[in-house]
């Protein structure tokens, strides 16, 4: 627990906002809560690098208009 900087007591993890859970019931909670593995906050990076993605392989798609012809020759 981290201490609140306001009263210098511990700032509690868990609150209940509603209802008069019984002490079986919060155990319960607590064991469903704390058995849930942790999300890894490089869980969205992970994947394929980009140098190896093979979209990178596919050309940009031509637009008609003025300078097309020279984007069209150039790398993207």
């Amino acid at each position: 627990m981290t201490t609140d900087g306001v009263s210098g007591g511990p700032v509690p993890v868990l609150a209940v906002t509603r209802g008069v859970p019984t002490p079986d019931e919060l155990a319960a909670l607590v064991v469903v809560l704390t058995s849930r593995p942790a999300v890894a906050a490089t869980a969205s990076v992970a994947g394929r690098p980009s140098w190896s993605a093979r979209s990178r392989m596919l050309r940009a798609p031509v637009h008609p208009g003025p300078g097309a012809w020279r984007a069209s020759a150039l790398p993207a």
